[in-house]
C-alpha cells in the first residue's frame, strides 16, 4: 500500500518528541559564550518560539544585560542561607511555564543549600526530562 503525504512527511521529517541540549562552551571568562547563546534565543524569539531565560549571570557587561533585555525572565527564587538572602534558577517555575527554549548559564554553578539539587547541571537534567513530557500544540 502507498504512504499518504503526511506519512512521508512524518519520515522525512519526524516530530521531536525530546529535549536538546545545546551548549556553548569556550575556553575563559569574556569569549562571548553567553553573548551566542542570547544572539541565537533573540533570533529563535523573533521566528515565535517561546524564548524564556531560565538563569543569565551577566556580570555587569552592558552587551549580555541589553540582549538579556530582550527576552523574558522567570524570576529566580529567593532562599535564604547563613543569613543572606541568594537567588537561585527557580526550576518549578519554569517547569509551571512550559517554554520552548530555556536558557540557563553557567551550568558548573553550585547551587545554594535548600535548592532543589546541589547543582545547576541537575536542575537542567530534571528540565530535559519533563519535556518528554510536555504536550506542544
Amino acid at each position: 500500500m502507498t504512504k499518504t503525504p503526511e506519512q512521508w512527511l512524518e519520515e522525512a521529517a519526524p516530530e521531536k518528541k525530546e529535549g536538546v541540549f545545546k551548549l556553548f562552551l569556550g575556553y575563559a571568562p569574556g569569549v562571548g559564550k553567553t553573548f551566542g547563546m542570547l544572539s541565537e534565543a533573540i533570533r529563535r524569539y523573533s521566528r515565535g518560539e517561546d524564548v524564556v531565560i531560565g538563569v543569565v549571570e551577566n556580570h555587569g557587561r552592558r552587551p549580555i544585560i541589553d540582549l538579556s533585555g530582550r527576552l523574558d525572565v522567570i524570576p529566580r527564587k529567593k532562599l535564604e542561607y547563613k543569613g543572606t538572602l541568594f537567588e537561585e534558577m527557580d526550576v518549578d517555575a519554569i517547569l509551571q511555564r512550559k517554554p520552548a527554549v530555556v536558557l540557563v548559564d553557567e551550568l558548573a554553578h553550585t547551587n545554594i543549600e535548600g535548592s532543589k539539587h546541589p547543582k545547576r547541571y541537575q536542575d537542567v537534567i530534571e528540565l530535559l526530562e519533563a519535556r518528554l513530557t510536555w504536550s506542544r500544540p
